[in-house]
């Protein structure tokens, strides 16, 4: 993979003094920016001489603007003061002056090209995507940035609402067919790609947010270098990542990027929010979108949108990994959840039989009472998995349904789940939480409370975020041997990238990554 010098790192920074502004560029810079937005409408300044010493005194090349509909009580927002700001940064050779279309009038920018010696010009535009859902179309985008070209600024800049992941597509086809420098940010939650897969298609620029201001939608500027290393990607990049909602909490960028380039593959792994699993397939075709991992809620879901799945996740009904097979782009289902959660168990147990010198060839799930919570993706996943090993499966759900629907498919039980806190049908049970209780951001919840933990022999937790769940701790307080959700995340994601990169899996440093990151 080739390196990018030419690649440049903003963040954006609102600052009312000029001290303030002086520090965050030092922030910046110690987070990994090469280049810095400066909005002087944030400033409260009576005279020009300050954001002249502020300009002076800059530690980073700048993008100097001045939005003139910044409404925040302070700060200055007459556009006869932004045009005093825009001139003096031209006079002052900054790097970057940003001009919104709305006050681009044609004088303006004939005037800033003919005062300025080095600085380049931006020409910006703002589009509020009203509501999203595909409204703003290739052609509608590709002759608004025919527009901006038209004022003859070195550089155009479309800063796009998205409601969508779907409607970041035509921001990725104009980048890649701009026939002049263009900078593009969706903006939202669902705009993130934008900025991380940017550069596969050509940015010039990829904004990231400063460690204390975290934006929406904009990756932490440490990320951009330390986890996503952006600058290594290039047309040929592949892409994964990972389909959820919420996806905020996924820790798969911090091992699976980190994956890729210790084996030398070109690839990134990213966080994808999708709303509608069908929709971002048909929309993010290409056979560039290689692989993806599946997450909440989306793993039932998921089977539908293949043209192939495995047996095995088939007869579970859920996936958790999809591949883009390279040679006719179809698209195949699988499911790595079951193996990893099963084996964690399973080893866990085994440990304690060596101890107690009850060593044995058959699993040490059979015949056991698996006690299961949550019968969604993951939940079915274990199901299928305890009942191929010989357990006796029992499924308590909140939706009692969805719980009989499961129960049914594996020759197990379902029972209330207000009977969960009292269940007590034998002692040495296997207890496995499958549900979102107990993930931050509710770190304090548990689904199962202490007293009741105590007819069970294990307990695992699927949630991995925080890595030593309430329920995790009680069980340990209380004697039961504790398996942590990481460990079914190790050997899921192992299983994940195997398939990615066509067998290629760094065992020991994968485990190492989570183990020292998580």
């Amino acid at each position: 993979m080739g390196f990018r010098s030419d690649l440049l790192i903003c963040t954006t920074l609102e600052c009312e003094t000029k001290e303030e502004m002086l520090a965050a560029i030092h922030r910046a810079k110690e987070e990994g920016a090469n280049l810095v937005e400066l909005c002087i409408d944030s400033m409260s300044f009576s005279h020009i001489s300050e954001v002249e010493g502020l300009l002076r005194q800059r530690t980073l090349p700048s993008i100097v603007s001045f939005r003139s509909n910044f409404r925040r009580g302070r700060g200055c927002s007459s556009k006869k003061t932004g045009l005093q700001v825009l001139r003096l940064a031209v006079e002052l050779d900054v790097e970057f002056v940003r001009v919104e279309f709305e006050m681009a009038k044609e004088e303006v920018i004939t005037e800033l090209m003919s005062r300025r010696s080095n600085s380049k010009i931006i020409i910006s535009n703002y589009i509020n995507n009203g509501g999203g859902g595909g409204t703003l179309c290739k052609e509608k985008l590709g002759n608004i940035a025919i527009l901006l070209q038209s004022t003859g600024a070195d550089v155009i800049q479309l800063v796009v609402d998205v409601a969508y992941i779907t409607d970041v597509a035509p921001l990725f086809h104009l980048l890649a067919h701009s026939q002049v420098p263009l900078i593009v940010r969706a903006v939202g939650d669902r705009g993130l790609i934008s900025q991380l897969l940017g550069p596969k298609y050509g940015a010039i620029v990829v904004w990231g947010s400063l460690g204390d201001k975290p934006v929406l939608g904009l990756p932490p500027l440490r990320s951009i270098a330390q986890v996503y290393n952006l600058e290594f990607i290039n047309p040929d990049t592949k892409v994964f990542g990972v389909i959820s909602n919420p996806v905020g909490h996924s820790k798969g960028p911090l091992l699976h990027n980190p994956a890729f380039r210790h084996t030398g593959y070109n690839g990134i792994y990213v966080p994808l929010l999708v709303d509608n699993i069908k929709e971002f397939f048909r929309v993010y075709s290409s056979s560039d979108f290689a692989g993806f991992s599946v997450g909440i809620p989306h793993k039932e879901a998921a089977v539908g949108c293949c043209d192939e799945v495995d047996p095995f996740a088939k007869s579970i009904g859920a996936v958790n990994t999809i591949i883009r097979r390279p040679t006719d782009g179809k698209l195949i289902g699988y499911n790595t959840d079951c193996h990893a959660c099963i084996t964690a168990i399973e080893e866990a147990l085994r440990e304690r039989q060596i101890i107690n010198g009850q060593a044995s060839h058959t699993s040490p799930i059979a015949g056991k009472l698996f006690v299961l919570i949550g019968a969604g993706g993951a939940g079915r996943a274990m199901a299928f998995g305890a009942k191929s090993k010989g357990a006796r499966v029992v499924i308590f759900n909140r939706n009692f349904e969805r719980a009989k629907a499961l129960a049914s498919a594996v020759s197990g039980e379902a029972l209330p789940y207000e009977c969960l806190d009292t269940y007590c049908a034998e002692k040495g049970m296997i207890l496995a939480n499958a549900s979102a209780v107990g993930m931050q951001p509710n770190a304090d919840q548990t689904p199962v409370p202490k007293e009741a933990l105590k007819s069970y022999e294990l307990v695992f937790d699927a949630v991995y975020t925080p890595r030593n769940t309430r329920l995790l701790q009680e069980a340990a307080e209380i004697g039961a041997i504790v398996v942590s959700g990481v460990e079914m995340f190790i050997r899921q994601a192992l299983g994940q990238f195997k398939l990615f990169t066509g067998g290629l899996a760094p065992e020991d440093f994968m485990r190492k990554t989570v183990l020292e990151k998580f």
